[in-house]
C-alpha cells in the first residue's frame, strides 16, 4: 500500500516507533541508532560532531523530551509528514516536533526531523 494512502492510525503505527527511538537515542547523544532509520540524505546533512552538539545544547537549554501529541499528517506524492506537539523535562510551553516519512526499498526511512 501506498504510504500516503495509509489512514493515521497506519502511518502512526510505523512513524511512532521510529520517533520514540529517535529521541531516546538522542538523549543517549548515541549517532548510530540515531540514524539508523535515517535515509542516505538525512545522514549526510547529520553528521556525528552536529548531532553531539545538537544534543548537548538542547539538553542544557531545554532538559529532556517527555511527552509528545500528535497533532496532524501531510500527505505528498512520496512521502508523509507527521507532527506532534512536544515537551521537555526544563523549559515550559509548547514545541514542534516533525518528521518525513519516505518508503525505499520496503522500509520506512526518515527524510527529515526536527524538534523545534
Amino acid at each position: 500500500m501506498d504510504l500516503a494512502q495509509k489512514s493515521d492510525a497506519e502511518i502512526l503505527a510505523v512513524v511512532d516507533p521510529i520517533m520514540d527511538n529517535l529521541m531516546d537515542a538522542s538523549t543517549a547523544i548515541d549517532y548510530d541508532r540515531h540514524v539508523r532509520d535515517f535515509t542516505d540524505r538525512a545522514r549526510s546533512v547529520m553528521p556525528r560532531e552536529l548531532l553531539q552538539a545538537i544534543c548537548k545544547d538542547y539538553q542544557a537549554s531545554k532538559g529532556f523530551f517527555t511527552r509528545r501529541e500528535f497533532v496532524a499528517v501531510f500527505r505528498r506524492t512520496d512521502s508523509v509528514a507527521v507532527v506532534w506537539r512536544q515537551w521537555f523535562t526544563k523549559q515550559p510551553g509548547e514545541f514542534v516536533a516533525e518528521l518525513v516519512l519516505v518508503q525505499r526499498d520496503g522500509r520506512y526511512l526518515v527524510d527529515h526531523v526536527m524538534v523545534f
